[in-house]
């Protein structure tokens, strides 16, 4: 399948964002403020996202979903889980798609398929996407959080960021994404792997802040530990 060029490596990148709740705002204004430019959308209109986009910057513009996805280099998908197979597949077909989604069935309804563990939030958003890549990321973290750990290349206080996804060159774009905004990404495995750090697990929201509270950084070594605790119910 042909890619369009990498240009997260060029410096150049445009994300686009379906969904403007918390984590689709913070990460927007990261992008921003890294000097991307942000096509961002949500369910009830680019109208309605004139407040956010003017507190942004010039670089962000509020779109449909259709267009963001269109737009975007990388595209971040940010809503509600039950909401997965409304995202536009057409144009995000070959193109990396950052999976943020968390399973509440008390929002989302039951999911059989994810109550018997036969498969992962992000592996159903790839299997809607088929020809997209989808890599899991900003799941994890509170977002008051992401909005105030980010830390320059290099920095002791860098905070580490856990992705999985099936495909090596779309987890090299996240890296390099994810680095522009201030952060590591620690390759946790492949998609089928996400649900290490999904809801209720350790290396969920604990790692930079339990319980809610103050911000603070997590190395690599405190987010593998994280990882490594988790486990599936059947193992429980």
């Amino acid at each position: 399948m042909d890619r369009r060029p990498d240009r997260v490596a060029q410096g150049m990148t445009t994300i686009g964002i379906i969904g403007a709740g918390h984590i689709g705002s913070t990460v927007a204004r990261l992008a921003a403020d890294a000097g991307h430019d942000v096509v961002i959308s949500n369910s009830r209109g680019p109208e309605t996202l004139a407040d956010l986009v003017a507190g942004l910057g010039p670089n962000v513009r509020a779109a449909t979903a259709e267009d963001a996805a269109a737009a975007g280099d990388v595209v971040v998908v940010t809503i509600p889980l039950k909401n997965y197979g409304q995202v536009p597949a057409g144009p995000l077909a070959g193109k990396v798609v950052i999976d943020t989604n968390n399973y509440y069935p008390q929002r989302d309804g039951q999911i059989a398929e994810l109550d018997r563990e036969e498969t992962t939030t992000s592996e159903l958003l790839q299997q809607h996407l088929r020809e997209s890549h989808v890599v899991k990321g900003f799941n994890n973290i509170y977002f008051e959080h992401l909005a105030a750990l980010g830390r320059p290349s290099g920095s002791d206080e860098r905070t580490w960021l856990p992705i999985a996804g099936d495909d090596a060159e779309a987890k090299e774009t996240v890296v390099r994404l994810f680095d522009s905004l201030g952060y590591d990404a620690y390759d946790a495995g492949p998609l089928a792997e996400g649900w290490r750090f999904q809801r209720d697990e350790p290396a969920y929201v604990g790692p930079y802040g339990d319980g809610g509270g103050p911000a603070h950084p997590a190395s690599a070594e405190h987010l593998a530990e994280r990882l490594a605790q988790a486990k599936r119910y059947a193992d429980m």
